[in-house]
């Protein structure tokens, strides 16, 4: 029915769980080193993986994406330019991706 044609769903979290049980919390620690997103639609290419992670899901080993960079593609597919769109902040600017971020060109449909 083509909704998705501009309609962007994206699932994550900007951070993943420990893949382990340490102390007494069973693998429910915040672990930033390792963690999944998906993007449907809206201009996102179906199918794609990006990034691997080790054995044991302790970290990204191969093709990270900053969360800045995340953040900068997901704009683009809103229609956005990531350094462009400001706020300002105790006199100063700043961008959602801070200076860092890049659009994830292997994203894009």
């Amino acid at each position: 029915r083509g909704m998705l044609e501009d309609t962007l769903v994206v699932w994550g979290g900007e951070f993943g769980r420990t893949p382990m049980v340490q102390g007494g919390n069973d693998g429910r620690d915040h672990h930033p080193n390792c963690y999944s997103v998906w993007l449907a639609g809206g201009g996102a290419r179906p199918g794609v993986t990006i990034g691997e992670s080790d054995d044991f899901g302790f970290n990204a080993t191969r093709d990270k994406v900053h969360v800045h960079d995340l953040n900068a593609t997901i704009l683009h597919l809103l229609g956005f330019d990531h350094t462009k769109l400001t706020y300002r902040f105790q006199g100063r600017d700043f961008r959602l991706t801070d200076i860092h971020g890049e659009v994830v060109r292997k994203v894009l449909a």
